[in-house]
C-alpha cells in the first residue's frame, strides 16, 4: 500500500525528485517547502509579479521581484538599438540561468533593472533546510525560464478532428491511460521521471521537469512505453475508434516554461511555449499515422556524471538511449517479459549490410524547412509477439519530405 501511495503525487511530491537534505525527515522537508512557497506567493500577488533572480542570504534568500510586464518594457524603453540588444541579452541571461546569482551579481543585476532586492527570512538555512537545487525549483514556480536543452514529446491522435465529441473524450482518456501505464512501468525500475504534460486538443506535449542527458533519455524511454501500451490497447480494443492511432515526435530545442494561474495559485504543473513546440507542431503535420520522428538538433546538455555540459546531436542522443533501454529487460508488457528493446534511426542498407541514417527535410504550411529523422523501436518479448513501433523506410512512400 505504501508503495502505491508513493506513486500518487500531490504538488508537493513533484519537488521530491530533487536532492533533499539527508538530516531531515520527509515531513520536515515538506514543511519547509510550504513555508518558502507561502512567502514567495505573497510577493507573486496573484500573478502580477515574477521572480527574476535570487541569491542565498544567511537564513533566507534575496529575490528580485517585479511586474511581468518588465519582460517587454525593459527592452522597449531602451534609448537606442545597441541598448536594446544589451538589455535583451541581460534578460536572456537571467531567464536561461540554472543556478542562483551570487550576492554581488544580484546587486549588479538589480541596479541594471532598476529594482531593489527583497529579503525573505526563513527559520532555517537553505542548504540544511531544503538544499539549493530544491529552492531553485520552488522559486521557478513564480518566474519564467528560457530552456535550451530539454527534450519535449508531441503525441498526436490521427483523425481526431473527424470524431464525435464523445469519441474524442474516450480517445484522450485512452491516451492518458497509456501515459500513466508507461510511467508506472518506469517507476517499477526506480526511474522516477518528474514529467509534465499539457494538452494540444488532440494529443499531449510531454516533457521531463528535470534537465540533462539522463533526464532526456528517460523521456525517450517514456515515449517508447507510451507507444507500446497504446499499440497493445489498440490491438485488444473491440472497436478501434476507442483507442487513438498515434504519431509521435521528439525534439530538443528552446522554449519558455511558466506556470499559469489556477484559482489563486500558480499551477503545480508548468506550460511550455517556444521554438521547440513550434518545430514539433510542424513535424507532426507531415508525420504519417504510426510514424515516429526525431527532430534534428545539436545542443549543450548537462552530463550528470561529470557535472559538465557536452554537445550532443540527434544521432548521438539516440545512440545514448540504447544502453539504458537494455536495463529495462524483464519488465512485462501485456503479460510477457521484455527480452530486449532496439531503437534506431532508419536509412538505406549499404552493400556491406550496414545501415545508413537518412535525414529528411519537410516544408511546413509557410514553406519553412525543418530537418527530421525517421525512428523505429522494436520491443522483443519472451513469450509474446514482438511490438514494432514506427515505420520502416519501405513504408515511407507517402511521407511528404525529401531526403537531404
Amino acid at each position: 500500500m505504501a508503495d502505491e501511495i508513493r506513486k500518487r503525487k500531490s504538488w508537493l511530491d513533484g519537488f521530491m525528485a530533487y536532492p533533499l537534505p539527508a538530516a531531515l525527515s520527509e515531513a520536515a522537508v515538506r514543511h519547509n517547502i510550504v513555508l518558502l512557497d507561502q512567502l514567495l506567493y505573497e510577493r507573486w500577488r496573484l500573478g502580477e509579479n515574477l521572480v527574476y533572480a535570487w541569491s542565498p542570504s544567511g537564513r533566507g534568500l534575496r529575490v528580485l521581484v517585479a511586474p511581468h510586464t518588465l519582460l517587454t518594457e525593459y527592452v522597449a524603453s531602451a534609448p537606442d538599438e545597441a541598448s536594446q540588444w544589451r538589455r535583451a541579452q541581460l534578460l536572456e541571461h537571467l531567464l536561461t540561468r540554472r543556478e542562483h546569482l551570487n550576492a554581488a551579481a544580484l546587486d549588479t543585476t538589480a541596479q541594471q533593472l532598476g529594482l531593489k532586492p527583497q529579503l525573505i527570512e526563513l527559520p532555517f538555512s537553505l542548504d540544511a533546510g531544503l538544499g539549493l537545487p530544491l529552492v531553485g525549483a520552488i522559486v521557478e514556480r513564480y518566474g519564467i525560464r528560457l530552456v535550451q536543452d530539454r527534450a519535449v514529446i508531441l503525441l498526436d491522435a490521427v483523425g481526431f478532428s473527424l470524431l464525435s465529441p464523445l469519441e474524442q473524450v474516450v480517445q484522450l482518456n485512452a491516451l492518458s491511460c497509456s501515459v500513466n501505464a508507461a510511467y508506472a512501468k518506469l517507476l517499477d525500475r526506480e526511474i522516477n521521471i518528474n514529467f509534465a504534460r499539457t494538452t494540444t486538443g488532440d494529443g499531449f506535449y510531454i516533457w521531463n521537469r528535470m534537465r540533462g542527458i539522463a533526464a532526456n533519455v528517460e523521456l525517450y524511454q517514456l515515449m517508447q512505453f507510451i507507444l507500446a501500451d497504446n499499440a497493445i490497447a489498440r490491438e485488444r480494443a473491440p472497436r478501434k475508434s476507442t483507442v487513438p492511432q498515434l504519431r509521435a515526435c521528439f525534439h530538443v530545442g528552446s522554449h519558455y516554461e511558466f506556470h499559469q494561474s489556477e484559482g489563486l495559485n500558480p499551477t503545480s504543473f508548468s506550460y511550455v511555449v517556444g521554438q521547440v513546440t513550434i518545430e514539433l507542431a510542424r513535424m507532426v503535420e507531415r508525420a504519417l499515422p504510426g510514424q515516429i520522428l526525431v527532430g534534428k538538433f545539436r545542443t549543450q546538455m548537462r552530463d550528470e556524471a561529470t557535472g559538465r555540459d557536452v554537445e550532443i546531436d540527434s544521432i548521438e542522443f539516440v545512440e545514448r538511449t540504447r544502453a539504458p533501454l537494455q536495463q529495462l529487460g524483464g519488465l512485462t508488457l501485456a503479460g510477457a517479459e521484455i527480452d530486449g528493446i532496439a531503437c534506431y534511426l532508419t536509412g538505406p542498407e549499404a552493400p556491406d549490410g550496414a545501415y545508413a541514417i537518412s535525414e529528411y527535410e519537410i516544408a511546413d504550411k509557410h514553406g519553412q524547412p525543418h530537418r527530421v529523422f525517421n525512428a523505429k523501436v522494436n520491443i522483443h518479448r519472451r513469450h509474446g509477439a514482438p511490438i514494432f513501433l514506427g515505420l520502416r523506410d519501405e513504408d515511407l512512400a507517402g511521407f511528404d519530405a525529401r531526403v537531404v
